[in-house]
């Protein structure tokens, strides 16, 4: 049996001088809520609300923490205080705005700019329902993209790392600004610290060294994370995840498919970011903006007839694996 959510906070609310008008979004470490300053303007608060380590019932404000999950609980809330200082000192356009952040109710809630728009998740999937060559046009990427990462450079100077970009983790506002949201500072300590039973990456966006405890992270972490997130823009799905990749790795193949639809150059450029060893990536953001840039350079190579077929003949040899697997109960059946 599943463990019941912790509750939000029930609509009117106060805390600390704002008003909650109602939950807007919730994950494994939190609650956004859509609430009202003291100057009657709309903001986000963000409740640091662990759903692995705390209980709340409806109508409560306490979060409700076992002696076992205690420190635990303490070190994800220092980080995520910590991660609130940090993003108060960033002013970024395409950065996610936090206007105060403070201590109550035995938790931490962090106030941003109230955003209205929608996520890049959300565009992708519209715009691959329309079933049309490509999913969004290359321009539209490398302006989207470039405008990020300009964003994201600012917070690798502030020796910051966001550790969960994704198309739902980056937001598209009403007035055509592209805003990365929602870090993954006190993911990441939690992560790091005792048995702690939920996965802390988002499968296809995830670099192959957040799968280890042992592994350094840098600013290699988000942009192969950044590259997950083109090649979905490209294809209308996520990547395969990095352990199916270094088990199998038909990135290059799927990539191949496109050729002749997006340039050679935007293609490399998804390669070189999701390289499987950190130490191939472009180690900088200023790195890949300056490849990102080359706009002049693009050149569509066609596949020829012989590609063409080959792929054809991977596809095929890949799905009939697949079903035979999926007959097989997933057991490997050697040929006689």
């Amino acid at each position: 049996m599943s463990k019941v959510k912790p509750a939000p906070l029930s609509p009117e609310t106060q805390i600390g001088g704002y008003r909650v008008v109602r939950k807007v979004a919730a994950g494994g470490f939190g609650v956004v809520y859509l609430a009202i300053d003291p100057e009657g303007q709309q903001v986000a608060i963000k409740e640091y609300l662990p759903a692995s380590l705390v209980a709340r019932g409806p109508g409560e404000l306490l979060p409700q923490v076992t002696t076992e999950k205690l420190s635990l609980y303490r070190l994800g809330l220092k980080s995520f205080f910590e991660e609130g200082r940090s993003l108060a000192q960033i002013s970024h356009p395409s950065v996610v705005s936090v206007l105060n952040f403070f201590r109550e109710n035995e938790t931490v809630y962090m106030v941003m700019n109230y955003l209205e728009g929608a996520s890049l998740q959300d565009f992708i999937i519209t715009a691959r329902d329309q079933k049309q060559q490509k999913v969004f046009r290359e321009s539209t990427i490398r302006s989207l993209f470039d405008e990020i990462l300009r964003g994201l450079r600012i917070v690798h100077q502030h020796k910051m790392l966001h550790l969960d970009i994704k198309p739902a983790n980056i937001f598209i506002t009403d007035d055509n600004r592209s805003v990365l949201i929602d870090f993954g500072a006190a993911r990441e300590v939690l992560s790091k610290e005792g048995n702690f039973i939920r996965p802390m990456y988002t499968p296809g966006f995830a670099a192959p060294e957040m799968y280890r405890r042992d592994a350094a992270m840098g600013p290699w972490t988000d942009i192969y994370a950044i590259g997950a997130c083109i090649y979905a823009c490209m294809q209308g799905y996520p990547p395969n995840e990095a352990p199916q990749r270094l088990e199998k790795d038909r990135l290059t193949t799927a990539l191949a498919r496109l050729r002749g639809v997006y340039s050679d150059n935007l293609i490399e450029v998804v390669e070189w970011t999701m390289a499987l060893d950190p130490l191939s990536r472009p180690q900088s953001v200023f790195a890949l903006q300056k490849e990102l840039s080359r706009e002049g350079e693009r050149r569509y190579t066609k596949l020829s007839m012989a590609e063409k077929m080959r792929l054809q003949f991977d596809t095929m040899v890949a799905d009939t694996k697949k079903s035979v697997k999926s007959v097989t109960g997933g057991v490997a059946v050697k040929p006689k």
